[in-house]
């Protein structure tokens, strides 16, 4: 793992713990009922850890302006009721009714603060420096009450503000049990995957795939990468294969601005890497409402590319299952509509069933994968979309970089 504290570097048995964690949830849009409680879930390995001490927990729930912007009152309820045990709620991040709160935990204990993101300063500060962070409400109230920081917001580390990376100066910060599982998978994922190594790259950030595996391949660590769903639909277009004018347009319309870019990263693989490619040799398009198998050369169409096809799969199928590590990120298909779950799931249960080390990158194929069961059957399955591409396309996560900070000052 990267130069951090973890929970076996430090006793905290009787210490005041203030826990950052990312437990922003899926939320049913009337009800405000919890669709996925995977995230509050993720958190119970260290707060088994924590059991001893006195600790507090910060989170935030989607941001302002959003219909899903609430207060944690129901994450913390929700929580309790996970753990079998009450755990207090205060409508207050870091007044005076949070610090008496603070204050009056005794060892075992768990009080959960309000939404940090209702507090202006954890959005207006997003762009701050470690010495702006360190004088803001939040840390000067909140530092001088703990005497550790735990972190297991995995899934915002590639954001900055003062709840997630201000307390680097003040307290030592450790990471907890979730953001050391991320950190030592994605990591391997990067640096030093078992071989052969094959990286599957679906959904509709065709951006942030690209980026991914012109990574991997400047790295030299990459055997195979297969482009699945609109990714893939990209790459045969960028081989001078006609995926039709409705799929063109598709494209565009999702990458916006950064359609250009992405235009040139594909043309770039194509011409400088196709050994390491494998692309759809048949797909699957909507014709009046049905599933219809097409191989390649028969496009173009006028139909929309909602899948890939069984051949396409069956090409796969070998290469996963002689692997020595596969990384998942981003479904094959438009699996939302049943017709064309078809490739996702094959491609979910193909990870289930090879005896490879299996990483699966966060959001919807994360997702998936819990939706089915099969978490335990999978090696490691990511809790972060944004900050899990960020870190697999090898770009800046501050708060990783706040952990090693604070590891050199308190170690």
């Amino acid at each position: 793992m990267k130069d951090v504290l973890s929970l076996d570097d430090i006793h905290l048995s009787g210490k005041r713990v203030l826990y950052r964690v990312d437990i922003n949830s899926p939320l049913h849009p009337e009800t405000g009922a919890f669709l996925d409680d995977g995230r509050l879930r993720a958190i119970l390995p260290t707060i088994a850890d924590l059991s001893e001490s006195k600790v507090v927990i910060l989170g935030h729930q989607s941001r302002p302006g959003k219909d899903d912007f609430t207060d944690l009152s129901g994450h913390a309820e929700r929580l309790g009721r996970i753990l079998g045990r009450p755990i207090r709620f205060v409508p207050d991040v870091c007044g005076k009714e949070a610090i008496d709160a603070i204050r009056s935990l005794q060892n075992g204990e768990i009080l959960c603060l309000d939404n940090v993101r209702m507090h202006n300063e954890e959005i207006s500060l997003k762009k701050a420096e470690l010495d702006e962070l360190r004088i803001s409400q939040i840390v000067l109230n909140l530092a001088p009450e703990f005497d550790a920081y735990v972190t297991d917001a995995f899934a915002a580390a590639h954001r900055n503000s003062p709840t997630l990376t201000g307390f680097a100066d003040d307290l030592p910060c450790i990471a907890g049990r979730l953001m050391q599982r991320e950190i030592n998978a994605l990591q391997t994922a990067v640096t030093n995957p078992p071989r052969p190594y094959v990286a599957i790259l679906g959904g509709a950030k065709a951006d942030d795939s690209f980026r991914v595996a012109q990574n991997l391949i400047n790295r030299g660590v990459v055997d195979t990468i297969a482009f699945v769903g609109v990714v893939g639909n990209m790459v045969l277009w960028a081989q001078g294969i006609d995926i039709g004018e409705g799929n063109k347009e598709f494209i565009r319309g999702t990458l916006g601005d950064d359609f250009d870019i992405a235009w040139e990263m594909a043309s770039t693989l194509v011409a400088n890497h196709s050994d390491l490619l494998l692309v759809p040799t048949d797909v699957a398009v909507e014709i009046d409402e049905e599933r219809v198998g097409l191989t390649v050369k028969e496009l173009p169409v006028p139909h929309p590319i909602y899948d890939i096809g069984v051949e396409t799969l069956m090409q796969l199928r070998p290469i996963l299952m002689q692997a020595g590590c596969i990384l998942w990120n981003g479904p094959a298909s438009y699996f939302e509509k049943p017709a064309f779950a078809f490739g996702t799931i094959e491609i979910l249960n193909m990870c289930t069933e090879t005896q490879a080390m299996t990483i699966v990158g966060g959001g919807h194929t994360s997702a998936l994968v819990n939706s089915r069961g099969v978490a335990d059957k999978v090696s490691h399955n990511s809790t972060g979309g944004g900050a899990c591409l960020q870190m697999l396309c090898g770009d800046r996560m501050p708060v990783i970089e706040a952990l090693e900070h604070s590891a050199e000052k308190f170690r």
